[in-house]
Parts: structure tokens; sequence; C-alpha cells
């Protein structure tokens, strides 16, 4: 009786050649899948990876100890796994004291600026997409009370996405508003942190790249509001290229997060419905309380006028150089600029200004003498706190 060879053992030969034929054809059917596979996985990965994943030594690799080193985005490289550095400070934080300001000063921002860019690296921003002309993230009415005292250490720990010296700008898209909001201040310290505790929160919102000036009147003579925004024009210029000036007083909230803190074609008046004036606004010509003025609009009015010293009047002065120049004021409807103020008497050293109905009938006759080309004062102190920068200056005297 013969036997037969077994299927498997020793040089025996795979019975029939169609079976042959379709084992390799189940060879190449995994080998495609396996590339299409490969490839589909590459085109959403940085290909500089490749090395390895098939295992070939790439030159960010380290040698035969296994270890490795990762490029970082200025070229440098460092050690696989090891912790990345942190962000690099855009600039000193170092204050500048002492610096005297002259009215032919160069306030173009430069090399030596503190904070001279937002928190977004170059490469970061080019590849983010611009913000929408609207904010999806607003909510529409807020509830503003002053009832319950702020910790500001706790707001920012609230507004982790601040950055020292209270600049912001959003993480997943590139805003064409960079704002300086600019606060004149004096012995307002309270006003100022329910001012922070609800104006980051709607800023961040509104998704604006934008940074908070608090320029303090140093000394006791006479407030001077107007010299005050002007100063905070010229040195946040020297932090950053920003396009658009909001200038707000301290002790006004806005009650709705539609009402942008940004700039339009025209000059905005942003305070239009105030609680103060029963949600209304006191007179067609008012410019008082929150406005806000692009960079150009700014210099072709020659910025504020420099010699309002005491209360009021240089609202009326601003609202009449803009008019000089044949721009129009814009304005939210009065439901969207609602806006509460915290109730306080009126500060020492900032008597209403007997002399401001005179100066506002020249207007025309002086706001060319008398303004951004004119204005001096001395920089005494830069503080970069969590969630502002504060600018004391001396900005004289009434002559």
């Amino acid at each position: 009786m013969r036997f037969r060879e077994p299927l498997l053992g020793g040089n025996a030969a795979m019975p029939g050649a169609s079976l042959q034929r379709a084992c390799r054809l189940l060879v190449a059917v995994c080998a495609l899948h396996l590339g299409v596979t490969l490839v589909y996985y590459l085109s959403g990965r940085d290909l500089s990876r490749l090395p390895y994943l098939v295992g070939v030594p790439s030159p960010l690799q380290a040698g035969s100890n296994g270890a490795g080193a990762i490029r970082e985005p200025s070229g440098e490289l460092r050690p696989r796994g090891a912790a990345p550095p942190p962000p690099p400070l855009d600039a000193s934080s170092e204050p500048r004291p002492g610096h005297d300001s002259s009215p032919d000063a160069d306030f173009r921002p430069g090399a030596s600026s503190n904070l001279t860019s937002a928190p977004v690296s170059p490469s970061t921003a080019r590849s983010l997409p611009a913000c929408p002309e609207e904010s999806p993230l607003l909510v529409g009415p807020l509830l503003i009370e002053f009832k319950a005292p702020v910790d500001l250490m706790l707001l920012a720990k609230q507004n982790p996405e601040v950055k020292v010296g209270g600049r912001y700008a959003p993480k997943d898209c590139v805003s064409p508003h960079k704002v300086a909001i600019i606060i004149p201040f004096r012995n307002r310290q309270e006003h100022l942190k329910y001012w922070l505790y609800y104006l980051h929160p709607i800023l961040q919102r509104q998704q604006l790249d934008y940074g908070v000036y608090v320029i303090n009147q140093a000394g006791d003579s006479t407030f001077n509001r107007a010299k005050l925004l002007n100063v905070g024009f010229r040195e946040a210029l020297k932090d950053y290229d920003y396009n658009c000036f909001v200038f707000s007083d301290v002790d006004l909230i806005p009650m709705d997060d539609r009402n942008t803190y940004r700039c339009f074609s025209q000059p905005r008046h942003i305070s239009v419905a105030m609680d103060k004036f029963g949600f209304s606004l006191p007179y067609i010509q008012f410019f008082g309380g929150v406005s806000a003025l692009s960079k150009q609009q700014f210099l072709t009015i020659n910025g504020f006028p420099n010699n309002y010293w005491g209360w009021g009047g240089e609202d009326d002065d601003i609202f009449n150089r803009l008019v000089y120049k044949g721009m129009s004021i814009s304005r939210p409807n009065a439901v969207v600029g609602k806006c509460r103020m915290i109730r306080h008497s009126r500060d020492k050293k900032n008597e209403p200004n007997p002399q401001r109905f005179d100066r506002i009938a020249h207007t025309k006759e002086t706001m060319l003498s008398d303004g951004l080309n004119t204005l001096t004062y001395q920089v005494l102190d830069i503080e970069r706190h969590p969630l502002y920068t504060k600018i004391t200056v001396d900005v004289g005297t009434p002559s």
C-alpha cells in the first residue's frame, strides 16, 4: 500500500496552482491596504515623523541610546520627553520710569517696547482664520451689580488667558481689531476692580486683540481727563501696533456685550444710554463716557485738548473736532447701548471747569494748536499688573 506525502512536510509543493494564485492575490491586497492606510495617516500628520514610523533614524534622533530630540519653532532642539520651554515674553516687563515726553516725541512702536505683540506667536497667527465680523460668543443683556467686593487675585485666576499687563488675543482666530482701552484715573481703585471684573469677560467674548491701560494722574492738582487720554494714546503705541482706541471712564459698565468696544468707519460713541440719564442721550452732541476712535481718526483731529482742567467740556470739544473734520458719530441703539454708572460723589480737585463754555466756543481756532502736537508730560512709573497696565504720569498744572 502506498502512503501519500504529508501536505506540509519536507519540500512538498503546494497542491494546486489555483491555491497559489489565491495566496499571492491575498498578499497583494494586504500590501495595498497597508500602503493606503499609511498614506491616509501621513496626510494628516507632520511628515517629519515619517522616519519614526518606518524605523529609520533621522537627524532629530540622538543616537543608539534611543533618546531623541524635538525641534522647537525657534529651530532649537530639546530632548524627547522633556517638557517644552515656557513661551518667551514678547519684551521686558521692566518699567520705564522717568520717561520725558515732548510734542515731537516719536510714539511709533519700536524694538524697545515693553509689550510688543499679542499673546499669539507669528507662526500660529498665520495659520489661524480671521475672527468673524460678529463674535458667536456674545450673550446679549447682562446683569450688572456693584454689591459684592472684587478680589483681583481671584479675578486673575478666573481670566487665565489674560496676560500680564492686561493683554489678550483670541486663541482660535486672528482679530482685526487691535484695541487699546484707555482709562483716565486717580484714586478710584474700587471702581477699577468692578470695571476689570465685568469688562475682561466681555472683551474676550467680543474676540478683540486688546490691552487695558490705566493712566494715573500723579499729585493732587486739578484733574485733566482729556490730557490723560492723549497720554494713553501715545504710551499704548509704544507697546503694540494698536489700530483702535477706546476711551472709557472707570465707573461705566456696559449692560450688553453686543455693544462692541471697537472702532468703526466713523467715530463711535459707546455709552449712549446711561442709567444716570434715564437710559437716553442727554443731548445729541453728547460724546462723553465711553467712545472709540481709530488711530487715523484720532490723528486727524490732533488728539484731544490739553487745556480742560477740572470737570466738563472736553467731550464737547472732542465732538466739535470730529465735526470740523467732516466726521459723523456712530452709535449703537438705545437697547444695546445701555450702561450702568457706579454711583459716587464728585472727586476732589475735579470741580466743574468755569472756562469750559468759552473754550468749547473756540474749538475750531484752537484744535490745531492744542492737542497731540503740544502734549507734554513725564512718566513716573509703569506697573504691569496681571489684569492691566498702570502708567503714572505728571501732566503739570493749569497755567
